[in-house]
């Protein structure tokens, strides 16, 4: 329930899951839907560790956006820490984030065109 709080709190769709600095997880809005509900667990009961995705989808600082879309495409995922080459935590890109970059990537380059084509 607390992850599930902090969710609603944060109006985000996962929470990563740390055991000190270590990412150990990730706890997603899908976890929680297939994992408790459909399988008629208490919310209240259930703990994080025992939902979780285990097996989290890293990338670092250098990967672009397009190969973070890849990646989120073929995973199937809508969530991407960025770590380090240390594999320390530095934040997380959402589904939402790659979208939004790709739409100001693509108004930009409209925007240049149209002045490319207007000045000459």
């Amino acid at each position: 329930m607390d992850a599930l709080r902090l969710m609603a709190e944060k109006n985000c769709g996962a929470v990563l899951v740390l055991d000190r600095e270590r990412l150990v997880g990730i706890l997603s809005e899908r976890d929680y839907a297939r994992k408790v509900i459909l399988k008629g667990k208490s919310s209240r009961d259930t703990p994080v560790e025992e939902i979780m995705s285990q097996s989290v989808v890293c990338v670092q600082p250098s990967h672009t956006i397009n190969e973070c879309m890849a990646l989120m495409t073929e995973k199937r995922i809508r969530h991407l820490p960025v770590m380090n080459e240390g594999q320390q935590l530095l934040g997380v890109i959402s589904i939402g984030d790659v979208i939004k970059a790709v739409i100001a990537e693509h108004e930009l380059t409209s925007h240049d065109l149209e002045h490319y084509i207007t000045d000459f």
